[in-house]
């Protein structure tokens, strides 16, 4: 039965926030794009373009986006064809244009190689050619990248590690770096090493070979010993599963995301070599600004300190200089094996036997407190019970779980490249503001409009990140695959970095209904932000790949010269008509 809905009040708008305005703005679309920010200082946002692949929903139509200057055109794997799409985005400079035509589609037949897929794509940093990631048939075995021209002409390939999922050039274009993920047969049979290769393309590339590729593997030697392993009969080197890199600015060293692992590697790229492997640690959400919701069946938002310590877990990452340092930024998303042959998921609740909560490790709870919390029903559903944790955590000397762990730390994260010590954590601002903006979608998942679905998993689940500079500002973007849309912090303070902006072109169309067409952008993949003086518009845009929807939005980005100009026009009661909430939810995120 559908609940009734009825309009905020203006005091209760005032209750939620007067900081955070929620201000949906017509676009050259006329569609809207649901825009919220901080007080006045907010980017100006305005949704300029979109592609559509053509693919069924929850298909990949769209994943990973990159972009040309010299063209003006963008390059999307589209996972539902194995093929990449080559995009016409000079049609930008149209006044109004929505439509961004494909230029010509290259399926993975025409690549010249024995693959499954297309999992990746990177330009050249002076252009002229592509590079573009293809698995093996049998995933387990080494793969492929394959150089094409800009025009989607095969030049020439060569073979990497198991599974190759992402790659990146250096900064002078001198190498290509591989992350060859390495994942397991789906019956565990056969675990490959997850390796980074390391490619030489400083000759000319018509005439590269296998002779160019080194793949790098990991020598347990310099890994710490706090750094999870997942699958206990797995040496490190296959247990390792490297997910994304990023590379400082001066191409030495390159820092390689280890999602399963909750760990960071570092690799100096001239000898090779990895030189440090390290745990990120827990985010402990016992302590005022680590508040999450855990539950998917209490019915209501309900952001809490719990004793849950959380893995980071990134998936994209990116590397910002500022002050003379190396910073690395992460997207906390959150993963766990889940395969037929051996899985680490379970619930809180079908192993609360195995507990024995010890105080030492949160900093929020003494001891009587939380044996206060197991009697009073910690592990029921409605609160930590339907929480999804891992069965490879620590145990102690009777065999039991010690503190609650969750996966993914539904934020995003700056760390210290040098030391790779954690610098700032976003900690629980996405739910926050989240609940604020979609009191009636809130933590909702990608393939229907739902409340509450993710709650019990990954929450909002930030996906990728990058940075752009807007006017002599810099500015991290952090998509959410599930909730949907974009994050923007303000860098001018690396170590301390402060929300600015939310915005998204997805359309709830109604709690329980299905993702289609008439959802918008959905699910955020793979973001690219292009300068304004790359821009065929001349504006800062963000190109962000939508992959459940299968679309490419185009946002124009701008800082506001005179304050806020979206909310200038607009009253305080204009913005509370046009915010739908259900009131049992309204009221129970108030009493937080």
């Amino acid at each position: 039965m559908k609940k009734m809905q009825k309009f905020i009040p203006t005091a209760a708008v005032c209750a939620l926030s007067l900081s955070i305005l929620a201000v949906p703005s017509p676009t050259a679309a006329s569609e809207n794009l649901t825009h919220f920010e901080k007080g006045k200082q907010g980017l100006d946002v305005e949704l300029v373009g979109r592609y559509k692949s053509g693919a069924k929903i929850d298909e990949g139509g769209t994943e990973i986006v990159v972009y040309d200057p010299n063209t003006f055109r963008a390059f999307s794997v589209n996972g539902a064809e194995k093929a990449l799409d080559i995009l016409d985005m000079t049609v930008l400079k149209t006044d109004n244009t929505t439509d961004i035509p494909l230029m010509t589609r290259i399926p993975l037949s025409e690549l010249g190689v024995e693959a499954s897929d297309v999992t990746s794509v990177a330009i050249h940093p002076d252009g002229g050619y592509i590079a573009v990631a293809a698995p093996a048939v049998n995933k387990e075995e080494p793969g492929y990248v394959v150089f094409l021209t800009v025009d989607g002409e095969p030049i020439a390939n060569v073979q990497v590690g198991a599974l190759p999922d992402m790659l990146t050039f250096t900064p002078d274009g001198s190498k290509l770096l591989v992350a060859n993920e390495g994942e397991p047969a789906e019956d565990y049979s056969v675990n490959p090493e997850g390796t980074v290769s390391v490619i030489d393309v400083s000759s000319d590339i018509g005439t590269i070979s296998d002779k160019a590729v080194s793949t790098v593997s990991f020598d347990e030697k310099i890994i710490e010993d706090d750094v999870r392993k997942v699958h206990p009969g797995s040496t490190y080197a296959e247990d390792l599963e490297p997910e994304y890199i990023t590379v400082d600015k001066d191409g030495r060293y390159a820092y390689v995301a280890l999602q399963e692992n909750n760990a960071l590697a570092k690799l100096d790229i001239k000898k090779e070599q990895f030189v440090a492997v390290k745990s990120l640690g827990y985010k402990d959400s016992s302590i005022s600004q680590n508040k999450l919701d855990a539950s998917n069946k209490d019915d209501a938002i309900n952001i809490r300190n719990w004793p849950v310590l959380s893995m980071y877990q990134p998936d994209g990452i990116t590397s910002f200089e500022a002050d003379g340092k190396t910073f690395i930024l992460s997207a906390n998303e959150g993963d766990l094996q889940d395969w037929e042959g051996f899985s680490e998921e379970t619930r809180v609740a079908d192993i609360k036997d195995e507990y024995q909560l010890n105080a030492d490790l949160y900093k929020g709870y003494n001891q009587n407190r939380l044996d206060k919390l197991v009697e009073n029903g910690l592990f029921e559903e409605e609160e930590l019970g339907r929480l999804t944790t891992s069965i490879s955590q620590p145990k102690n000397e009777d065999g039991k779980y010690e503190a609650i762990y969750g996966h993914g730390g539904r934020s995003f994260s700056v760390w210290e490249a040098g030391s790779m010590e954690l610098a700032y954590d976003s900690g629980d601002d996405f739910e926050q503001i989240s609940a604020k903006v979609y009191p009636d979608f809130f933590n909702s998942s990608n393939d229907e409009d739902s409340f509450d679905n993710r709650s019990d998993d990954k929450g909002p689940e930030p996906e990728s990140v990058i940075t752009g500079n807007i006017q002599g500002t810099n500015y991290a973007f952090i998509g959410l695959e599930r909730q949907g849309g974009i994050m923007v912090y303000d860098l001018s303070k690396p170590a301390a970095p402060k929300f600015d902006t939310y915005f998204s072109s997805r359309i709830f169309n109604g709690e329980e209904s299905p993702i289609t067409e008439q959802s918008g952008d959905v699910a955020p993949e793979g973001l690219t932000f292009v300068p304004s003086d790359q821009s065929p518009t001349g504006q800062d845009l963000l190109l962000a790949a939508h992959e459940v929807s299968g679309t490419i939005a185009v946002y124009s980005l701008e800082e506001k010269a005179n304050g806020n100009k979206n909310a200038s026009s607009k009253s305080l009661s204009d913005i509370a008509n046009s915010i739908l909430v259900a009131p049992k939810r309204l009221v129970s995120f108030l009493s937080k």
